[in-house]
């Protein structure tokens, strides 16, 4: 497969873009041909330069993977790539994206995709403190219940299981 990712650029560079892509490399253009796009060491942020102007551009992940399709006979589709991530250029004055995850997809169905189509992450404080309520229930029966050496051995298993939670980012209950 190959790899491609989206280049979002503003209006004027687009239709610069264009001029420059359309034209033949025989005609002669007084209108400097260079094309170039770098990045900095962090890899996310860098700048693009068409002819002699320079824009700053950032690299951002997209929320859902885009499938590219090639075709040589106008009937048969080959799959080429899944774009994941877009280079989105901005004018020189514009704010760059505070974060690499760009909360739209590419269509208008998409805006907001972040938010409205997929789940949040759980709060995993929230998630914790439940859990050692209910372990504080549990233990607090097993005291009443049984003395001596099980009660030790009851506590300590069940903060296994918080341990468990938090290495591994699942959930279960152990019936003592």
């Amino acid at each position: 497969m190959e790899e491609q990712f989206i280049l979002r650029v503003p209006p004027s560079i687009a239709e610069r873009l264009d001029r420059l892509l359309s034209e033949s490399e025989n005609a002669s253009s007084s209108e400097d041909k260079s094309l170039d796009l770098t990045f900095s060491e962090d890899g996310r942020s860098g700048t693009f330069v068409i002819a002699n102007d320079h824009f700053p551009a950032s690299l951002l992940d997209l929320p859902s993977v885009v499938e590219s399709y090639k075709t040589y006979d106008d009937s048969v589709l080959i799959k080429t790539a899944d774009i994941g991530q877009m280079i989105m250029v901005r004018e020189a004055g514009d704010p760059a994206p505070d974060m690499v995850e760009y909360r739209h997809g590419l269509t208008p169905p998409m805006r907001d995709a972040r938010k409205r189509r997929f789940r949040r992450e759980p709060d995993l404080n929230v998630l914790n403190n439940s859990l050692q309520s209910f372990a504080n229930k549990h233990n607090s029966k097993i005291v009443k219940e049984k003395e001596g050496k099980r009660k030790k051995e009851s506590v300590l298993s069940l903060w296994h299981m918080v341990d468990h939670f938090e290495k591994y980012g699942s959930f279960s209950f152990v019936i003592l």
